[in-house]
């Protein structure tokens, strides 16, 4: 640890002095990463190791939707171009591409950067220079701090909303079951711990599990030990897709597959990442519940996932879609309002306010609104939980095209049950603000 944070602290130092050349380099009346012809935005995220499964096919959707928007006249009259980085879900690596980012390729904004720990690593130096973090792909509640975090804004509901919602649901549904909880062993299982805390959720046995160490098989059989010891016959996965693959494998060489009912988070229960992850396993994890903020992939009837299967089919293809796919396009398409609201001569801080002056109108494929104002940097507030089927896909528990939304903050407010609502897919998917 003492040597990662000199690390880090090296790093910035190099960073602060190098962006001082930068910054005296720019034309007055010029923004860093944006020219007559083109916007450049940057994205990290783990496109190798442990956790790169699924999270690996997000920077080609959002590419996908940038590259229709551009063949569609682009923004304002502008190309999008998206420098994507791999960090492999490592702080330390997340620092060094990001530093790349904005002071090598000079990006005007930083849009879906994903990871707790890995937007956490980032900070100090995204503050110091300004530059817009948009869309951060975690539902860490602390990110919703405007003054920790001025320019970064969240789109997922909280961990702490998501287990909050998870709560109740088990309150209402799995009354007197034993319940494990199996959790990432940092900000992202803690703001979970939080969520269920304030629900009032009691477990038979907690089981924290470092970062990455899903790849180990050791650890996979301490998980099973620790949750047949416990007598659970629920098990609540609050970790990324790879790491519920290798729980589903594990609890398959046990023989525990369809004694134990698996309630997945949204962060770990893609239905095609585990598809890929477990080959000829993967129909046994149907019937699994898995909770959402957008709709299910596989549903036909929803005009978000129509278009946007339009889109990946012309300039995605070969690439299956699935709620990564979906994260990507409905990421990007946001980013493109915020371009287009930023006006016709944007600037970072133009950017910003135009975020928190409008993007709470914006077209979005989630059922909850989206809170961003000039006070709020909170995003969407709610889940509903689906089956994961024979195709690896989830799909509502009311069928196709009906959703039972669940609603709260990340704080004591309570749990209630509302009315899917959002605004209408824009014409061919494509915004005009």
């Amino acid at each position: 640890m003492f040597v990662q944070r000199r690390t880090k602290g090296g790093i910035f130092a190099a960073v602060v002095a190098a962006a001082a050349l930068v910054v005296s380099a720019i034309p007055a009346h010029a923004e860093t990463g944006v020219t007559s012809s083109t916007i450049k935005l940057g994205v990290t995220l783990p496109l190798t190791g442990a956790a790169a499964p699924g999270y690996n096919k997000i920077p080609a959707a959002m590419k996908a939707y940038f590259d229709y928007v551009n063949a569609n006249g682009g923004v304002n009259g502008r190309q999008i171009k998206l420098i994507v980085k791999d960090d492999a879900y490592s702080p330390s690596q997340t620092l060094s591409v990001t530093n790349d980012l904005i002071l090598k390729d000079k990006v005007f904004a930083l849009v879906g950067t994903l990871g707790t720990a890995n937007n956490e690593a980032t900070t100090r130096l995204v503050n110091s220079q300004g530059v817009p973090r948009l869309f951060v792909n975690t539902g860490f509640s602390g990110f919703a701090d405007m003054k920790k975090y001025p320019t970064t804004f969240p789109l997922f509901p909280s961990y702490a909303t998501e287990a909050k919602i998870m709560g109740k649901y088990l309150a209402d549904n799995f009354a007197g079951h034993k319940v494990a909880l199996i959790y990432q062993d940092d900000d992202f299982g803690m703001d979970a711990l939080k969520g269920f805390n304030t629900a009032g959720t009691t477990f038979v046995a907690k089981i924290p599990y470092a970062a990455l160490s899903q790849a180990d098989p050791s650890v996979i059989g301490k998980w099973v030990t620790s949750i047949v010891a416990s007598g659970a016959d629920t098990v609540v996965m609050f970790g990324v897709t790879s790491a519920t693959g290798a729980l589903a494998g594990g609890l398959y060489k046990a023989g525990l597959i369809g004694k134990v009912q698996l309630i997945l988070g949204s962060v770990g229960s893609d239905g095609t990442t585990l598809k890929g992850l477990l080959g000829p396993l993967a129909p046994a994890l149907a019937g699994s519940i898995a909770a959402s903020f957008l709709p299910s992939p596989s549903d036909a009837t929803d005009e978000y996932i129509t278009q946007f299967k339009a889109i990946n089919t012309q300039y995605n293809p070969g690439a299956v879609f699935d709620n990564n796919i979906l994260v990507g396009m409905n990421t990007a398409m946001l980013t493109v309002q915020a371009l287009r609201a930023a006006g016709a001569s944007p600037t970072r801080a133009s950017l910003i306010k135009a975020i928190e002056t409008k993007g709470s109108t914006w077209a979005s494929a989630a059922f909850s609104p989206i809170l961003y104002s000039a006070k709020s940097h909170v995003g969407y507030t709610g889940y509903w939980f689906g089956k994961l089927g024979l195709d690896g896909n989830a799909v509502s528990v009311d069928g196709a095209g009906k959703y039972t939304l669940y609603t709260t903050d990340s704080g004591s407010a309570p749990v209630v049950k509302a009315a899917a609502a959002r605004p209408a897919m824009p014409a061919k998917g494509l915004p005009k603000n």
